[in-house]
């Protein structure tokens, strides 16, 4: 069997390269099995990384009990909730891109057989899978799991609980005594946070793109379960390495539809449609936001997760997980079954076995008895959208889903959250927040702490919040996000005036600015684009070379 490592480890030209390695401390019979590089970002700064290092070394386990050689690597990572509401923020999408380059710069440099893929949390999942898809290379992606939900006072909270107690300490609802207890209690050890938030949306997602085994999404990080889960990855990139079953020929078109559909199901965070627009774009694929909306009209939203409802990342997995979703969704034909996975099986012959089913018929309704009868989310458009917007519509009152309201015009997200936490904000205010998208922020900020001071002071179902940068897959209300073109690039959002009235129709799939066309273009011609913010280092290049949210935000 020819290998591609063998251009490191085969024959006497390759001496000089065998020598390194041994300094290391391979050996030969090491050197002559399959090389897999296996990708963490374990590190000391993320809740949902601080384990990954025993999560790894099981994975390494896995391989070699499969006859393979792992050779462990790293990258780096960023935790959106302690970047959240400072300039840390402005970093966190754009390390997607960092990490993507990292992975593809190591597995190029180093000619690996196959690839495991160990992240977490937020941008590092998909940014690994982002540079899986570039590779191409037999892959299998493996995560360190949800975090356990948290307790105070016998009843369930998670970080969101935290962030809207900011809220209510401010408004004489909880006491700073009750707030330290919230934070002592929310996130009680290693994982991803408990609630289908964007890391855990996305390590579900891995599950019906066919990435990962069965469970990838939903074992709880403190499980033996996941110890077992992560050798039994470490073996299986084995079989696609002996097979040469490559990332692309999983991550079909077909796939994605599957992706989206489970997305709509579950209600999984809005970050869902940058990252797998921008993963479909490394594997030659487009998936437009138009597609996001079919698959919403035609499935139903069928789990009560938080932010949205009560279940947390544990009531799923104990209801069957993502394949007891995936089960109930063929039952009318909203997969394509054929799709193969990393198992070598298809989904089909996955969700055949009869192990996969519905333990919990709350926490995954049958289709008939959906939370909603369309799925999680919605994009709109309209003058203020062209190109499209996104809201977490299962996380958004009932009374909200259709409203119209005068403009409370902000630049930046800080000026709006001081108004919020100050009660500047009155019962039918449209919140709108710009100069925050991928050029103008730049990086995109999540807005979850002026969502979240929103629900905490009580107005989460009376104002509606708008931007050009995006949500935590935490957030709830009526936040609409990845409003395109962005301010900085020309959109209509940079031409709002304080007091105009803006119509949200989500039923409708509209965002309407009502202001007469022969007004807009008179701003228009006295709009200047403001100057960039930052103007030296990595995120001066990112703001230079970054696409439309519209398209995933990727890098040009």
């Amino acid at each position: 069997m020819k290998l591609r490592s063998h251009q490191i480890t085969k024959g006497p030209e390759r001496a000089p390269h065998r020598s390194l390695l041994k300094a290391i401390g391979f050996t030969d019979t090491e050197l002559q099995r399959p090389l897999i590089g296996v990708a963490q970002s374990a590190n000391e700064v993320i809740p949902g990384h601080i384990h990954l290092d025993r999560i790894c070394a099981a994975v390494k386990d896995g391989i070699r009990m499969a006859g393979g050689t792992p050779m462990e690597f790293s990258t780096i990572g960023i935790c959106d909730g302690i970047a959240m509401g400072h300039e840390g923020m402005k970093y966190s999408l754009a390390s997607r891109e960092l990490i993507a380059d990292s992975v593809e710069s190591m597995a190029r440099a180093y000619p690996f057989d196959g690839l495991v893929l160990l992240p977490n949390c937020d941008k590092i999942v998909p940014g690994m899978i982002m540079a899986g898809a570039r590779l191409d290379l037999p892959t299998i992606v493996i995560s360190g799991g949800p975090m356990r939900t948290g307790v105070c006072n016998g009843k369930e909270i998670d970080l969101i609980t935290v962030f809207e107690g900011m809220g209510k300490l401010r408004v004489g609802e909880l006491s700073q005594e009750q707030l330290t207890e919230l934070e002592d209690s929310a996130c009680p050890g290693a994982g991803s946070c408990s609630g289908m938030f964007t890391a855990n949306s996305m390590n579900c997602l891995t599950e019906a793109l066919g990435i990962a085994l069965p469970g990838n999404g939903t074992t709880l990080a403190v499980d033996a379960a996941r110890i077992r889960l992560a050798k039994e990855s470490g073996m299986a990139i084995m079989n696609l390495v002996a097979k040469n079953i490559t990332f692309r020929q999983i991550l079909t078109k077909e796939a994605f539809h599957n992706a989206l559909a489970v997305d709509m199901a579950f209600g999984g965070s809005t970050n869902t449609s940058l990252h797998l627009p921008a993963i479909a774009h490394e594997a030659g694929i487009t998936l437009p936001l138009a597609d996001f909306n079919q698959a919403s009209l035609k499935t139903p939203h069928i789990c009560n997760m938080s932010p949205g409802g009560p279940d947390h990342m544990e009531d799923l997995h104990q209801a069957g997980g993502v394949s007891a979703i995936m089960k109930v969704l063929t039952e009318k034909g909203l997969l394509t079954e054929a799709c193969l996975t990393v198992t070598g099986k298809t989904i089909g012959e996955i969700l055949a076995d009869p192990s996969v089913k519905v333990f919990n018929h709350e926490t995954i309704r049958p289709l008939d008895n959906p939370y909603h009868a369309t799925g999680g989310l919605a994009i709109l458009s309209g003058n203020l959208a062209p190109d499209g917007a996104v809201v977490k519509q299962s996380a958004v009152a009932p009374e909200m889903l259709q409203h119209q309201g005068p403009a409370r015009v902000f630049n930046t997200e800080e000026e709006a959250f001081t108004a919020i936490i100050n009660q500047n904000i009155n019962k039918g205010d449209v919140i709108v927040i710009r100069y925050e998208g991928p050029q103008g922020g730049p990086g995109m900020r999540e807005m979850l702490s002026p969502t979240a001071a929103l629900a905490g002071i009580g107005l989460d179902k009376d104002v509606a919040l708008l931007t050009d940068g995006r949500f935590s897959g935490g957030t709830r209300g009526a936040a609409i996000g990845h409003i395109s073109p962005e301010a900085h690039a020309g959109g209509l959002i940079g031409l709002v005036e304080e007091g105009d009235q803006i119509k949200i129709d989500i039923p409708r799939r509209t965002l309407e600015l009502l202001v007469e066309n022969s007004v807009l273009e008179r701003r228009k011609t006295d709009w200047l684009a403001p100057p960039a913010k930052i103007t030296k280092g990595y995120l001066a290049r990112y703001a230079r070379q970054v696409g439309s949210a519209a398209q995933g935000a990727v890098m040009s």
